[in-house]
């Protein structure tokens, strides 16, 4: 087991030892958001025939060499074709189609005019300057191209690939599970949210704030409630947990206290192999990960600004890679911070910010309380900020390496 490692070393141990979670067939009026679990190809060209953008008259651009607005030229026109309509004329010389948006190319005809340039009638289309073959005509396979790859597999669905895949027929794609995630909070001063605390109890806000996290990564939470300081109490909602779910998620009781149980709980419930205990981080040092055949325990901080930032820099990424991500760690950046920050840091330190644009550069609003405790800092927070071992005071205008959240 590592103890007191970089958190990118954590992270990549982890990632070694995961796998996605397993696939299902869902229909795509709910696969918004969803990972890809197959690669797929277009099997036909969209639009699959050449059509028309606008509503005027398809013709030969040959027939209109010689107009102009003094010497126009008049066409026949054949017949009218309406959006979802099949072409039943030949276009020939001297000719023309009243065509509607969207409506398939007659043969023969080689453009489109649009009905604002031309005098028309019933029976008859007038041109007033010369067009060109291939003007105003969508061609087939010019929004995608039989044999062209729309997606590759671990790719998330989103609007656009969503439209693409109806366009192909795809009505149910194959995509990775979500996760299951166990979530439990240890520790006997912990009540809900929705109750009045006693003396010397305080809100479990661990746990909205990390079910929070996992429903916008993707995962399914399943929260199993509070255990005490014991070991036996918080063992039972472990294997629950492992019994019903992909992975645990716990806070509290990691840190070296008389009632810092959690390891100890790991051990009663089958953890067949600690991979890390602590990482060299702040905030966000205290914490164990485990495996129990095969699935991950993460065990971190009771306090919320420290649990929230491990889960950020570790268990994020590797609960992205279980739910089939095809590129799962963080987006890296650099970031310019807008705020001094005015302590030193003695080993690595991540601080949580929002991202702004200023000037051409990303740049970094930083809330003046960084501490461990301190979870309202994290409000809005969309980036962090990698400050190296070893840095003095920062201030305004420094830049720092960062990933995106």
């Amino acid at each position: 087991m590592k103890k007191s490692i970089g958190f990118v070393e954590a992270r990549q141990i982890l990632m070694d030892v995961v796998t996605p979670v397993g696939t299902e067939k869902i229909s795509l009026s709910s696969s918004f958001g969803r990972i890809l679990a197959q690669s797929l190809t277009a099997q036909e060209n969209i639009p699959p025939f050449d059509r028309s953008p606008y509503d005027g008259y398809a013709l030969r651009a040959e027939d209109t060499a010689l107009a102009s607005e003094n010497s126009p030229v008049t066409l026949q026109v054949l017949e009218e074709i309406p959006a979802g309509a099949i072409p039943t004329r030949v276009i020939t010389e001297g000719t023309a189609a009243k065509i509607l948006t969207g409506a398939p190319i007659p043969a023969g005809a080689n453009t489109v005019v649009m009905y604002e340039k031309t005098s028309f009638t019933e029976t008859s289309v007038t041109v007033f300057s010369p067009l060109k073959a291939g003007d105003n005509i969508v061609c087939a396979g010019e929004d995608v191209r039989q044999g062209q790859v729309l997606a590759q597999c671990g790719q998330r669905i989103d609007a656009g690939l969503a439209g693409t895949l109806a366009a192909q027929g795809v009505g149910a794609p194959v995509v990775y599970r979500k996760p299951r995630i166990a979530l439990l909070s240890t520790g006997s001063e912990l009540v809900e949210a929705e109750q009045d605390p006693a003396p010397g109890k305080i809100r479990n806000s661990n746990r909205y704030m990390l079910e929070a996290a996992l429903t916008a990564l993707g995962c399914e939470c399943v929260y199993l409630g509070i255990a005490g300081d014991s070991a036996e109490e918080i063992c039972t909602l472990i294997r629950i947990g492992l019994a019903n779910c992909d992975a645990v998620l716990s806070t509290g009781g990691v840190s070296a206290g008389d009632y810092d149980l959690t390891p100890d709980a790991m051990i009663l419930a089958g953890v067949d192999r600690f991979l890390i205990h602590g990482v060299d981080l702040k905030p966000g040092m205290a914490c164990t990960y485990g495996m129990s055949n095969g699935k991950l325990i993460c065990a971190l901080s009771g306090n919320p600004a420290s649990s929230i930032t491990n889960f950020y820099a570790i268990a994020m990424p590797v609960l992205r890679k279980m739910a089939g991500h095809k590129d799962p760690l963080p987006q890296e950046i650099e970031v310019t911070l807008l705020d001094p920050f005015r302590k030193k840091s003695k080993g690595t330190r991540l601080l949580r910010g929002e991202l702004v644009l200023q000037d051409g550069k990303a740049c970094m609003r930083v809330p003046s309380d960084q501490g461990n405790v301190v979870l309202s800092s994290t409000i809005g927070c969309n980036v962090m900020a990698i400050v190296p071992a070893g840095s003095d005071k920062l201030p305004e205008g420094t830049v720092l390496k960062g990933f995106l959240l």
